[in-house]
């Protein structure tokens, strides 16, 4: 048995995993992310306290725990850096501090390369040996995974996928950049992208689902205007898809993976286009068998932090 620790800027959410990758006994606490390091650690034990709570049997079975952190992070030394969801952390040697409280091994990573590694042990992505992980939400995270293990790079700081630009002329990304994916692909950015059609063209029933202000669409209401059949939000996830099929054929000329996994809140949102996406990598790519790699959606979904934190224990 493995605790996963899925660490955000509100929350901390925890489970037990077994080892085919199966989750029970979670729990939530809040994260307390503006005090001191030591009154953040403290939701993170309560979280694993809460775990042993539910099911004590897993003190004697447990292998080790396993935590998800917002970075920047080094995996290798299991240290915080400054992350800025997390401002009480900053060089906090969290596996250290994890180990010493619960006396078993502890490793930490970021979510994307945590989850990617957890589709490779556990989910859609096993029985592949190089595989490419995006989560696409609110931001789009990437992750590397060559036979059974996540690809660091240098430093640590590899596969930030999320930040390849494909528009040098495109939108401001958050990381200061122009035309990343991110800011053309995520929630936000499909939203910034429906409100900009529903400019010129106010006909669509993404704006009563958002209540007739165009400044409150999301991209859940994108989603649900597409479903009823709404002419505008097939625009906007078209093209969607477009750009994400651009972005996918940058990233097999570079990589060539076995398999590209997609989990995420939009990644659902645009499972019904990944048809259309695989038709299209071919023209953004020069491997001239693009088109058979195939493009799956995530095992885990709202769990995907529990279960890749809890993959970071899988080679012990």
């Amino acid at each position: 048995m493995i605790i996963g620790v899925d660490i955000g800027g509100t929350k901390v959410a925890a489970g037990l995993v077994d080892g085919a990758g199966e989750i029970s006994s979670k729990t939530r606490v809040p994260m307390v992310s503006t005090g001191d390091a030591e009154t953040g650690f403290a939701a993170v034990k309560a979280a694993v306290a809460s775990i042993f709570e539910a099911a004590p049997e897993a003190r004697g079975a447990l292998k080790g725990i396993g935590i998800c952190s917002p970075g920047p992070l080094d995996p290798k030394t299991g240290v915080v850096l400054n992350p800025p969801n997390v401002p009480c952390w900053r060089n906090f040697p969290l596996a250290a501090a994890t180990e010493r409280a619960f006396g078993v091994a502890a490793r930490i990573d970021n979510d994307a390369n945590a989850a990617g590694l957890a589709e490779v042990l556990w989910g859609a992505a096993s029985g592949y040996r190089n595989v490419f992980y995006a989560t696409l939400g609110t931001g789009i995270g990437t992750g590397i995974v060559f036979d059974k293990r996540i690809y660091h790079g240098r430093t640590g700081s590899a596969a930030e996928g999320g930040h390849v630009t494909i528009d040098y002329r495109g939108p401001v990304c958050g990381c200061g950049k122009h035309g990343c994916i991110e800011a053309l692909c995520s929630g936000p950015a499909i939203a910034m992208r429906a409100r900009g059609m529903l400019a010129s063209d106010g006909n669509s029933k993404i704006l009563e689902l958002a209540g007739g202000e165009a400044a409150r669409v999301r991209a859940e209401h994108v989603g649900q205007a597409w479903r009823a059949g709404d002419a505008l939000a097939k625009r906007v996830l078209e093209e969607t898809a477009h750009l994400l099929a651009i972005w996918l054929g940058n990233i097999i000329d570079i990589l060539e993976p076995d398999v590209m996994v997609v989990g995420g809140g939009v990644a659902e949102l645009m499972s019904a286009f990944f048809e259309r996406i695989l038709e299209e990598i071919p023209a953004w790519s020069i491997n001239s068998r693009a088109g058979e790699i195939p493009l799956v959606m995530a095992r885990y979904g709202a769990d995907a932090g529990i279960a890749g934190a809890a993959a970071l224990c899988g080679e012990m």
